[in-house]
């Protein structure tokens, strides 16, 4: 079998490229462009996506519609996590699977033109059940380009996989940059923006559990606002579409056609991801990657509705989260090369420490407009701890399981999805300090159990992949 995978690498592809038979010169170049690629694509996406993400507990605040279709698109991620990546992956290639995941993400901006239950709730499942697949095969190109170009650098393939992940958070995280900057200047056209008086400020923060609800100062901006906002997000979406579509290489084209030839049992693809639970460090980092969902879930749901659009409005959202994505974006490309000389465990103990003041912080302080600066620094800190929960995350599953990568980046997403939805799903039963504590608690649960798989890869690493074998 290794022979086999050896000889397709050392020969050309059809249209005249090939994989590990280019010199090395080529073969980064090819590499770099391709991390850049599904890097531009995936900014483009997430423009019009976390833009919207970011405004949905305040835009379609009603009977808590836009809490409830994101809790529906993160529990279609979970079941879709479940089977679809390794299928779709294997079977038509990571570069089609990103198309057609990027596909379904669109499908969800075209239901915020006419929000509503019947529109919302569909497009948020068509979101679901293409997202899983779509990070999954982004992971895996990843992955792949970093071993391949591993040996050609006389490099560790871990060093190279974490450098390719901080490039691409370096730009995928910086779309919060653009997306929230197009909602602040759309919104903040609005000439008639409510009033915040002293009495609504009460509300604001974790302070006073009221009835959930009683925050009256969240009021939807007028609709053709909205439309303006939501149809320039379509047509960014559809740019992503088209240039993965176009640019970026099929690098694993004849492992799918060669999958589709051996015609492998259906059901072993179908429960490659619950087969790879059998390794108990996928099953010891559980608490960790649910701790990604419930700390995205918190900055986008409860800090923007309780405490910045609570205080300060609706049209300072994007203001705030820009702040956050050029946090994140920077910090991604620093921890991916910085972690080569630091270590993995250094950078998860910054940000562990990061979070943790900001969550005790966020227990005690009261919003009021008067103290502007303090809304942007929450989300600047909370932007330098991601950065590290996602880039050292999705670099240490490509480290632990070099040899079942579909179905190991199905299982980071199908569980950080898991903290989407319970921290969505409790989101309108239960007040706010509550839920800062279970933040906490699940912080604390996850530095435990990560560091105890840091241990383990210490005494016992992992073996890199052999040249030639993905």
């Amino acid at each position: 079998m290794h022979r086999k995978g050896f000889s397709f690498l050392q020969k050309r592809e059809r249209r005249g490229k090939t994989i590990t038979g280019l010199p090395a010169a080529d073969m980064r170049d090819r590499n770099m462009k391709n991390v850049l690629v599904v890097s531009i694509g995936f900014l483009s996406l997430f423009t019009a996506y976390g833009g919207l993400q970011s405004l949905q507990s305040s835009l379609n605040a009603e009977q808590g519609m836009g809490v409830t279709s994101l809790s529906v698109i993160y529990a279609s991620i979970i079941l879709s996590s479940m089977f679809l990546p390794p299928i779709l992956i294997k079977n038509i290639g990571c570069k089609w699977t990103i198309v057609a995941g990027m596909a379904c993400y669109v499908t969800y901006s075209f239901g915020n033109l006419y929000p509503g239950w019947y529109t919302l709730i569909p497009t948020s499942i068509i979101l679901g059940m293409g997202g899983s697949p779509l990070w999954s095969a982004k992971c895996t190109l990843l992955t792949i380009s970093g071993n391949l170009q591993a040996p050609k650098d006389n490099k560790k393939a871990a060093d190279v996989i974490n450098k390719y992940f901080g490039i691409f958070f370096l730009i995928f995280q910086s779309s919060g940059v653009w997306g929230n900057l197009m909602s602040s200047l759309i919104f903040g056209s609005d000439t008639n923006i409510t009033q915040i008086s002293e009495e609504d400020l009460q509300y604001c923060g974790a302070g006073v559990c009221v009835e959930i609800g009683a925050n009256t100062t969240t009021k939807r901006p007028a609709q053709d606002l909205v439309w303006t906002l939501v149809g320039s997000y379509i047509g960014v979406g559809v740019l992503a579409m088209i240039i993965v579509a176009v640019f970026l290489d099929n690098i694993d084209r004849d492992q799918a056609r060669e999958f589709r030839g051996n015609r492998e049992p259906f059901w072993s693809t179908f429960l490659a991801t619950f087969t790879l639970l059998k390794d108990k460090r996928l099953v010891i980092l559980i608490p960790l990657t649910m701790y990604s969902g419930f700390e995205q879930s918190f900055l986008s749901g409860e800090y923007t509705k309780n405490y910045v659009t609570c205080a300060l409005g609706i049209h300072f959202v994007g203001y705030t989260m820009i702040c956050f994505a050029a946090t994140n974006s920077l910090c991604s490309f620093v921890f991916g090369r910085l972690a080569e000389y630091t270590g993995r465990a250094a950078l998860f103990c910054l940000a562990a420490v990061t979070n943790l003041a900001c969550i005790l912080a966020l227990l005690f302080w009261r919003p009021h407009p008067d103290q502007l600066p303090v809304f942007f620094v929450f989300p600047a800190l909370w932007g330098l701890a991601d950065a590290v929960w996602q880039t050292q995350t999705n670099s240490l599953y490509g480290v632990l399981f070099p040899r079942h990568k579909e179905a190991a980046f199905a299982n980071y997403r199908m569980w950080e999805s898991l903290g989407f939805v319970i921290a969505f799903a409790y989101s309108t039963f239960i007040c706010l300090d509550t839920k800062l504590y279970i933040l906490l608690g699940v912080l604390i649960l996850s530095m435990v159990t990560y560091l105890w798989v840091e241990y383990q890869e210490h005494m016992n690493p992992t073996l890199p992949v052999e040249e030639g074998i993905y």
